[in-house]
């Protein structure tokens, strides 16, 4: 279920980006899609625990997916951008052995910025309105994620107890 909430919300997304005008700010275009792209963080920690490093085939089938319904420069900035944030996400879930909600606070700080970075230059929406909005999007689900893994492993130590 989640892979496929996480899939629909990078082809939406990547929709968004082309097809919703984008906000005149003194620090250049903001798009509606740089607001709601946190979400995707969100669903992809649910999916990622759902099937585990396959994530990386759900992450192509959605830059499919763009590619055919929305554009191929977004569909390859956007398959850039996850692939580094994955490997970066990877990277911390495969060799820290902290709790999970640790290790999402600790792979946001390593991939949120790299594929914040990576989707907005190769797909030509970076400015810093754009960034600072998509980073403050992302920082949010990223927070939301943690705050109930947090609660729920506090839970189950109390229910242990």
């Amino acid at each position: 279920m989640w892979v496929a909430f996480y899939v629909a919300a990078i082809v939406a997304v990547n929709w968004m980006f082309t097809a919703i005008a984008p906000w005149q700010t003194p620090l250049g275009d903001l798009y509606l899609a740089n607001v709601v792209v946190g979400f995707i963080f969100v669903l992809r920690d649910y999916a990622q625990r759902e099937i585990g490093h396959s994530i990386l085939f759900a992450t192509a089938a959605a830059g499919v997916l763009t590619w055919f319904m929305v554009d191929p420069a977004i569909a390859v900035a956007s398959i850039t951008a996850f692939i580094l944030s994955e490997t970066a996400d990877w990277g911390v879930y495969s060799f820290l052995r902290k709790p999970l909600s640790q290790r999402i606070l600790i792979s946001a700080m390593f991939a949120v910025p790299l594929d914040t970075l990576a989707f907005q230059y190769l797909a030509g929406y970076l400015t810093p309105a754009a960034f600072l909005t998509e980073m403050a999007s992302k920082g949010v689900g990223v927070i939301l994620v943690w705050y109930i893994l947090r609660a729920r492993d506090r839970k189950l130590r109390i229910t242990a107890a």
